[in-house]
């Protein structure tokens, strides 16, 4: 990581095991269009949000109450010139226990300034952990992108998901 990586922090009162549940609902707070487990070291999944983004991602750290760490496999962005602008970064969730508090940092270890997509990463980014991910933890239900489906799609990438999760 380093100083340019995009960064978010908040701190809620539940527990880092309620925390650590909440991050690994990937469905209940980022989008209900994924495919594959989110919640075991790893596990591969994937994600897309209509034809703008889709990328797979692998769980690489899973440590019950303090850290879960996502690769980024391979990333596809549709409004960019380089739409791998992801590929190898880490996404980090970090859960400390801060007296009856939970903190909770988020990092996009690889997300710098200098990408073509930080400005609407790091935003889109912000409203999913500051905003949806929050909720979720504090109050039971997030606010994820809601499926949409593409014809046919879903089961070649279901078997691509099992494929790389052997």
């Amino acid at each position: 990581m380093n100083a340019q990586d995009y960064t978010a922090f908040f701190t809620v009162d539940q527990s880092p095991q309620t925390v650590f549940n909440a991050i690994n609902n990937v469905r209940g707070w980022w989008s209900q269009a994924v495919e594959g487990d989110t919640d075991r070291l790893g596990a591969v999944f994937y994600h897309h949000y209509q034809d703008v983004h889709r990328c797979t991602l692998k769980i690489v750290e899973h440590v019950p109450g303090k850290k879960v760490v996502w690769r980024v496999l391979h990333n596809d962005f549709n409004f960019i010139k380089d739409k791998t602008e992801w590929n190898g970064t880490d996404v980090i969730f970090e859960i400390t226990k801060n007296g009856a508090k939970t903190d909770v940092r988020f990092t996009h270890a690889g997300l710098v300034p200098a990408y073509e997509c930080y400005d609407i990463c790091s935003n889109a980014w912000g409203q999913y952990i500051a905003g949806s991910l929050r909720k979720l933890i504090t109050t039971g239900k997030g606010e994820p992108n809601q499926v949409v489906e593409h014809a046919g799609h879903q089961e070649e990438v279901v078997a691509k998901i099992r494929a790389m999760s052997r």
